[in-house]
């Protein structure tokens, strides 16, 4: 008896079973599906109708904005055999259907070239009278890590402590890995997964080496590299002296170049100067010889020539002397005006002593 009452129970909830595949279904979805920037993702949307259903197919995705204070907006439709395309701005040529025939089943959204601001609840609603069916999917679009940046802080000298940090940016939460190229971590180093940072205590030369971080979200991953050299603190120091002298050196040689500049510019300036100044003191051209000479003996002869013939006899002696001197005298280099006015002062005072003797006779 209590065989046939639990068979007659099943009966029943096979009944209802068939019943409800009889109307519109949606095949379940993934609640979360999670896409990085700039990749493409399908949001599936499936489903399956009966007899039952008779009505036109008409199937429609809308968008909940990710500040859940605005209405979903519709950003692609299917009615009436026929697609209608969205009209966002930020989403045109970028959305689609994945079939190119949505009745036959499969009603899934492609979205290509993602940005952030694509993260949302999308909405797949299908519906064939008398049924109508809404499944609801979040979008959660994620920024790749940037390329991390390695540093080192502290002193890479044997027995300090060396900081090696890394850092990136992306969708959180971030996680970084240490690892040392061609050997594990040193014994004393401690890594912070969440900060990015090792920290190598108590450093040896055996810790030198390349060093790799890795940073990574969900979706992917990037990394950098930093060399660490431990030395001892003399060779830090010399190194340290060859640098300063190697600025110094430089500086030295700049500072000449400069001056060579400088004093060859102030020399072409001193010789531009010199080529336009007028020289006051040079001397004036030396009169000839025979200027001075010709002025005197014509001066002489000129003052003889107001003489009558019959008076010029008793000066002819005289005067013969004196044209005898000027000739064999030789040219003085350095005649004066002075010497000629000199000369006719004694001719003129000797001619008139020649004529106080005329006067006498």
């Amino acid at each position: 008896m209590d065989t046939g009452r639990s068979g007659l129970a099943t009966l029943i909830l096979l009944s209802l079973v068939a019943g409800w595949s009889q109307g519109l279904e949606i095949l379940p979805a993934p609640e979360t599906v999670k896409a990085g920037d700039g990749d493409s993702v399908m949001l599936p949307c499936r489903f399956r109708v009966t007899s039952a259903d008779i009505g036109p197919l008409d199937i429609e995705w809308s968008r909940t904005p990710s500040n859940l204070v605005d209405s979903p907006i519709i950003i692609i439709d299917y009615s009436g055999d026929r697609v209608y395309e969205t009209q966002l701005d930020d989403m045109k040529g970028r959305v689609h259907f994945s079939s190119s025939d949505p009745k036959t089943g499969d009603a899934s959204l492609n979205i290509t070239r993602l940005k952030s601001m694509d993260s949302g609840r999308y909405h797949c609603k299908v519906k064939k009278s008398p049924g109508s069916k809404t499944i609801s999917i979040k979008l959660n679009v994620m920024v790749r890590p940037s390329k991390p940046m390695c540093s080192m802080e502290g002193s890479q000298e044997i027995g300090k402590d060396v900081i090696l940090k890394c850092f990136s940016e992306g969708t959180p939460p971030i996680t970084y890995f240490w690892s040392r190229e061609g050997s594990s971590l040193p014994s004393t180093a401690v890594a912070d997964i969440t900060q990015g940072t090792l920290k190598v205590k108590n450093a040896t030369e055996a810790y030198s080496g390349n060093y790799k971080c890795v940073a990574s979200n969900e979706i992917d991953s990037s990394q950098c590299f930093a060399k660490l050299a431990i030395t001892s603190s003399s060779n830090n120091a010399g190194r340290t002296a060859g640098i300063v002298i190697a600025v110094l050196l430089f500086l030295l040689i700049l500072a000449i170049i400069i001056w060579c500049l400088f004093w060859r510019k102030k020399k072409k300036t001193y010789e531009k100067e010199q080529s336009y100044e007028i020289r006051e003191d040079v001397p004036p051209p030396k009169s000839r010889v025979s200027t001075a000479r010709s002025y005197t003996v014509d001066s002489q002869r000129s003052s003889l020539g107001s003489m009558s013939p019959s008076n010029m006899e008793p000066y002819k002696t005289h005067y013969d002397r004196l044209a005898t001197d000027d000739l064999g005298r030789l040219p003085d280099h350095s005649p004066t005006i002075n010497h000629s006015f000199k000369e006719k002062g004694k001719w003129s005072e000797e001619k008139s002593q020649g004529y106080n003797s005329m006067s006498i006779v």
